[in-house]
């Protein structure tokens, strides 16, 4: 199973990998960070979630700091949207529909090579999924000084762990192939697209009705 879908998880890498370096990008150059900074969060970003993913799953050393192609699609996100950032007013939305792009290809692909390492359960495949979905923006959000999308917005984990449960359900049925691990992927862009137009979100508490002391 590993060798079948290599090819597929690696271009799900390369694309989380760019679209979340770009979103990363997006977030140092509204917070007016130099090319050094913008280059950081672009990296720490598209690579923080792969990074957590393979120490989890003992998959040493990370392949975010060790394959020249995640470091090198992550340091051209960087780039580009150095040079060719939208203005500051439309940051905001480009940022969540990479995120959204992101979102999906790490938590199929995340979700892929931890079912297809030996000794991860289905559970935990699914949770390392989900944790190298929003790995990243966490990460981002964090350096940025802002409180992660993950905690605050539309719902975001729900829908890449949508996509990590298909991606292991279709493993243990014997069922996962190519088109399977896209048509996740695109789901997950598609549901949480939808919930940010929507503004859905998962439930809160409601708002207490004195101060607590």
């Amino acid at each position: 199973m590993v060798t079948t879908f290599q090819s597929a998880q690696l271009a799900l890498d390369l694309v989380g990998v760019f679209v979340f370096a770009l979103s990363g990008g997006l977030v140092a150059v509204k917070k007016r960070f130099d090319l050094f900074g913008v280059l950081v969060l672009a990296c720490a970003a598209a690579l923080g979630g792969g990074i957590v993913r393979d120490i989890l799953i003992g998959a040493v050393p990370p392949v975010g700091i060790s394959d020249w192609r995640l470091l090198a699609a992550a340091a051209l996100g960087g780039l580009v949207t150095f040079v060719y950032h939208p203005e500051v007013g439309r940051i905001t939305r480009f940022v969540r529909v990479l995120d959204a792009a992101g979102l999906g290809a790490f938590a199929v692909s995340g979700s892929v090579k931890a079912i297809t390492t030996p000794g991860v359960s289905p559970i935990a495949a699914v949770i390392v999924g989900l944790t190298t979905a929003v790995g990243g923006g966490v990460i981002r959000d964090l350096l940025a000084d802002q409180v992660p999308e993950v905690l605050r917005r539309e719902l975001y984990a729900v829908p890449a762990a949508i996509g990590a449960v298909i991606v292991v359900v279709a493993a243990q049925l014997g069922a996962l192939q190519d088109w399977v691990m896209w048509t996740a992927a695109a789901l997950v862009f598609i549901i949480r697209l939808v919930a940010v137009h929507l503004d859905l979100n998962a439930p809160r508490p409601l708002r207490p009705s004195r101060p607590l002391s």
